[in-house]
Parts: structure tokens; C-alpha cells; sequence
């Protein structure tokens, strides 16, 4: 199974949009922006599960984003037991898995339990995303 290289869904729980870092919200304005180049605006659709949002993404495409918030400002999802399995899977198809910065597989587990924000999906979304965080780095959370 390959996962397209680029899709047309964003995954993300827009609730928070007021706690999340600058990047992640000019993103999402990317995404909700009409350019006919880049088949935007995207689609928002957020089931509220990541696997189900994950699987939906594996196969049409698109991009699912679990970020810090001011109130988990390490992120939510556990890198070693939610976040490492579902990076392993989406990257054996073909996407890509990051931290909004650094691919998922590669950060070095500090605990057991260790938290991550997470970006997960279609190559080229999770690429246009990181370079929205990288521009943005600064932690306004």
C-alpha cells in the first residue's frame, strides 16, 4: 500500500486553534486558502481518532496533526507506544512522520511515557507543514 504523495484533508482538532504555536495556526490558514495551483483550500475533517483519521489519510491522502498546546506544551500523544507504531506504519507507505521539526523515529525516547506533538501523513503535506513550523519556531503557545 502507498499512501499518495499529497492529499486534500487536514486532520486536526480545530477546538484548540487559540492554544496552538504560530506555526501550526499559519498552517491551517494555508490550508483554508483557495489557490488553484495546490488544489486548495483542503478539506478539515477531524474524526477525533487517530487511527481513523491516519487510515483515511493512508489512503486518500492528506495530513493529521496532534500539536502542543498551551495546556500540553510537550504534546499529548506518547512517542514511544502511539506515536512510534503509527509513524513506522505511514512511513513504510511512503509518508512521513514528524515532531513538526524532526521525523518521529528518529527522537531519542527520555521515558517510557514521553509526549510528542505529532504530524503524520502525505510527504508533501508534512513537508509544507514543517516549513510553517521552521518559519515559526517561535514557541507562541
Amino acid at each position: 500500500m502507498k499512501i499518495p504523495r499529497n492529499g486534500k484533508t487536514y486532520s486536526i482538532n480545530e477546538g484548540y486553534y487559540v492554544h496552538f504555536p504560530d506555526g501550526v495556526k499559519k498552517f491551517i490558514k494555508y490550508c483554508q486558502e483557495e489557490d488553484p495551483k495546490t488544489n486548495r483550500p483542503y478539506s478539515s475533517r477531524y474524526i477525533g481518532s487517530a487511527v481513523a483519521d491516519i487510515h483515511r489519510n493512508l489512503i486518500n491522502g492528506g495530513i493529521f496533526i496532534y500539536p502542543i498546546t498551551s495546556q500540553n506544551p510537550k504534546g499529548k500523544l506518547r512517542l514511544i507506544y502511539e506515536s512510534n507504531p503509527l509513524a513506522f506504519i505511514i512511513e513504510q507507505a511512503g509518508g512521513k512522520a514528524t515532531d513538526g521539526l524532526k521525523r518521529i523515529l528518529d527522537l531519542e525516547p527520555a521515558s517510557i511515557h514521553q509526549r510528542t506533538p505529532f504530524f503524520i501523513g502525505s510527504p508533501e503535506m508534512v513537508d509544507v507543514a514543517s516549513e510553517f513550523m521552521t518559519k515559526h519556531a517561535t514557541v507562541n503557545v
